[in-house]
């Protein structure tokens, strides 16, 4: 990784704290409450607003927005839809969640729909990047079954064909842009133990690039690299998913910008 590369993502993090960017967050029932608290943590503003009636005129008020596809309804779709002209429309970012968009028939055409909508960024564990890709994942529910070395070079062609970011996160994330990539390493093996973190990152992407609307690759990064350094400091001194949960909290609130430059956490791929 090259300094500036760093630099970029320790500069992004203050910025984003310095700005406490308005996110719009159209997530699902048991993220919500967790991915408030992750945005309020990190220095952002969350707004969970998903009715078609409002959401697409609130998403021209916010800085960004996140759609989290793990609770479907036709109801919610359209607010999805909604939300995505109106964060268009006004020039805002806006950031997909395909949650296990492969297991039923609906949710595989709705995921490929809002695709079709042109997100910033995408953002998936393995197994959805792959099978977003037209591949066969191993995945079950919202839980990866596929290493995130096996999704890169999905990524890859998601993100050349669909000229977005995408971001495939695990044990070490993977992000490209299609031209280039880079591996996030760091987090804790308890991350995944507790509900609802990986649909909480996705919302945090969403307020990095709310604040670096022109360069949503460096944001998506420094949004993991936040991810991953707070991942480590929760894991000191915790006894479960419990006790890790409060202090994963805690170190958002508290990290540190260089704590995103510790050692090799940004690599190139």
């Amino acid at each position: 990784m090259t300094p500036q590369r760093t630099a970029g993502a320790a500069e992004l993090h203050a910025r984003m704290q310095r700005s406490a960017p308005l996110v719009h967050c159209i997530t699902n029932y048991v993220a919500m409450n967790v991915a408030a608290n992750v945005l309020l943590a990190a220095g952002a503003s969350p707004a969970m607003v998903h009715a078609e009636e409002e959401a697409g005129e609130f998403a021209g008020l916010a800085g960004a927005l996140t759609v989290n596809i793990g609770t479907l309804s036709p109801g919610w779709v359209g607010g999805m839809k909604a939300a995505i002209a109106g964060a268009t429309a006004a020039g805002r970012p806006w950031v997909l969640d395909p949650v296990a968009h492969f297991a039923t028939g609906y949710r595989r055409r709705v995921a490929a729909e809002l695709l079709a909508l042109g997100p910033t960024v995408v953002r998936g564990n393995a197994s959805e990047i792959i099978a977003l890709d037209g591949g066969t994942s191993a995945g079950q529910g919202a839980d990866a079954g596929d290493p995130v070395e096996q999704a890169e070079e999905a990524a890859r062609r998601l993100a050349q064909r669909h000229a977005t970011v995408v971001a495939v996160t695990g044990p070490v994330d993977f992000v490209t842009d299609g031209a280039q990539a880079v591996r996030i390493s760091g987090g804790s093996a308890l991350m995944p133990k507790v509900t609802a973190l990986g649909c909480s990152l996705t919302c945090l992407v969403g307020a990095f690039t709310a604040v670096a609307a022109d360069a949503p690759f460096e944001a998506t990064v420094a949004a993991l690299a936040t991810f991953a350094a707070a991942g480590e400091a929760a894991e000191r001194g915790a006894e479960g998913p419990g006790s890790f949960a409060m202090r994963f909290l805690d170190a958002l609130h508290g990290l540190e910008a260089r704590a995103l430059e510790a050692g090799e956490r940004i690599r190139p791929a």
